[in-house]
């Protein structure tokens, strides 16, 4: 009986998944997730792509020894497109950015403007000065406005002066966009 048994079959251990294919993989699909925020594409996006790279060759040098050519092709697809959609959003973001912070600025100097305003309102209360008195800015409205840390009126964020000349009149910027509305 034990001549007709056949020989035993050799054992098949199959191949191991590749750990560079598994980390670019990972780090692909970050690199997509966190470019919200803008830094996954270059914190994880790049490693993708390395790791996907180096997987692949090791893959085709391993002679059967190691799989997942899926998963490091995956990985470093992923790298890239989240590159591409970096790219994409960057002229989109800048312009949005630069607009964000004119606004604020505009706002502050509006802010400031009111604080001067209100200063001056005071200032001719209690001077009993009537529409039209002269008001020597800044001298006469610092002791009615919060100074800044400087011991001074605050300025315009974006660089502008301000001049408020009569008792009754609104206090201006020199940026034209910044004043009080009416």
């Amino acid at each position: 009986m034990n001549e007709n048994m056949p020989p035993p079959l050799p054992s098949f251990t199959p191949p191991k998944t590749s750990t560079l294919a598994i980390w670019s993989l990972v780090m692909g699909i970050l690199a997509v997730v966190l470019i919200v925020i803008c830094i996954g594409p270059v914190l994880f996006a790049i490693p993708a792509i390395i790791c996907g790279h180096m997987a692949c060759s090791r893959i085709k040098h391993s002679n059967g020894q190691l799989a997942g050519t899926g998963l490091a092709i995956a990985g470093f697809v992923t790298g890239y497109a989240s590159l591409a959609l970096l790219l994409l959003m960057v002229p989109i973001a800048i312009p949005n950015f630069v607009k964000a912070r004119n606004t604020s600025m505009q706002n502050a100097c509006i802010n400031n403007l009111r604080q001067i305003d209100a200063a001056a309102n005071q200032f001719a209360l209690e001077k009993h000065l009537k529409a039209g008195d002269k008001i020597n800015f800044p001298n006469d409205l610092t002791p009615y406005i919060k100074l800044n840390s400087q011991g001074k009126i605050p300025s315009c964020p974006a660089g502008g002066t301000y001049v408020i000349e009569k008792v009754g009149d609104l206090p201006t910027c020199s940026i034209p966009e910044h004043k009080l509305p009416q």
